[in-house]
């Protein structure tokens, strides 16, 4: 049997880490920063974990 290809969208968004869980960019980063705060640019510039739920999904897709 072939082997199961990788979703390509989900490998450029989310990685996992060595015990499973999920990481992804956090949202309100990608434009219209002028008017944010360098306070909130500054907390929102690291990854953070995904939601059990919807890593199970994710990971499905990553193959993991």
């Amino acid at each position: 049997m072939p082997k199961q290809k990788t979703h390509s969208g989900a490998k450029k968004r989310f990685r996992v880490t060595r015990n499973g869980k999920v990481m992804v960019r956090q949202k309100n980063r990608a434009h219209i920063l002028e008017k944010k705060s360098a306070a909130r640019k500054r907390r929102l510039s690291g990854d953070t974990v995904l939601a059990p739920g919807d890593a199970a999904k994710i990971k499905r897709l990553l193959n993991k």
